[in-house]
């Protein structure tokens, strides 16, 4: 696919998405969503890779300002909603549960974990994809919103399943029903976010904790406890526990865990088979 709205690079077992429309803020459009999810099914195929990195191209001084006034203009044109993807778009994520099998909620289905460097303002879609990382380090004073009271809109691709469940209701409500803007720090006090690094330390820490990740865990137990914790959000704790038990049962079997004790053993990096 020829990319015009995102930079993909793969690099130290780490594949890295910017978001990149500088002269419109990173915002949001059909085109960006479409080879957002292609880099995302590259990277999730991809062996090379196992820990992915979402952030703002820094020449737009902002991770994504949401949606693309144009097209929300071209919205109220038409009177409807025009998500601008066409059928045949990339389903990276999709057929691992049904709970994953929608717009956004597909980063659960991912095999690899997803960090996002929130290196700007993060609005409307931007907060969406923030919110369905993994992880999230930020730069102090940046602003969020959810923005969607402006606009006549719902709150957007499943926030109001998932910000509950990262912040708390009380923080949730705030944000939500209120759409103001609010900053990163009071992001970071949410618990919404993991760390606030300056941002001349934001990249070089995310992509060295990356790594550390990349190397340090198996790639099995990353593809296996990333799934456990999005589809633990359904279950009762017993059912959790025997599910738990299963695994671990099965995975001890797998080379990677002998590799992981020798490793350990020697005191030297584990060479995981995958």
């Amino acid at each position: 696919m020829e990319l015009k709205t995102i930079i993909y690079k793969v690099a130290d077992l780490i594949a890295t998405i910017t978001l990149s429309r500088p002269k419109r803020r990173n915002a949001w459009t059909g085109r960006m969503h479409t080879e957002y999810r292609w880099a995302l099914e590259q990277a999730d195929r991809d062996p090379a890779v196992r820990v992915i990195v979402v952030t703002g191209d820094p020449e737009g001084d902002a991770f994504c300002a949401g949606a693309d006034l144009g097209a929300l203009e071209g919205h109220s044109e038409k009177g409807r909603y025009d998500p601008g993807i066409t059928e045949d778009i990339a389903r990276p994520g999709y057929g691992v549960a049904p709970e994953f099998d929608a717009t956004f909620a597909y980063h659960f289905g991912l095999a690899k974990p997803v960090i996002a460097a929130v290196n700007g303002a993060a609005a409307g879609v931007g907060l969406v994809l923030a919110a369905y990382a993994d992880l999230r380090f930020a730069v102090p004073g940046a602003k969020f919103t959810a923005a969607h009271g402006r606009f006549n809109f719902p709150a957007e691709y499943g926030l109001s399943w998932l910000l509950p469940r990262i912040v708390g209701l009380t923080h949730a409500n705030d944000i939500l029903l209120s759409s103001r803007v609010f900053t990163s720090d009071e992001a970071m006090a949410m618990g919404f976010l993991n760390k606030l690094l300056p941002p001349e330390e934001l990249m070089p820490f995310v992509m060295d904790y990356a790594k550390r990740m990349a190397e340090g865990v198996s790639p099995g137990s990353l593809r296996v406890t990333k799934n456990q914790i999005y589809t633990d959000l359904h279950r009762d704790a017993a059912s959790a526990v025997n599910e738990a038990e299963r695994l671990l049962s099965e995975m001890a079997t797998h080379p990677d865990y002998k590799e992981g004790v020798k490793a350990w053993m020697e005191k030297r990096k584990a060479k995981w088979q995958g």
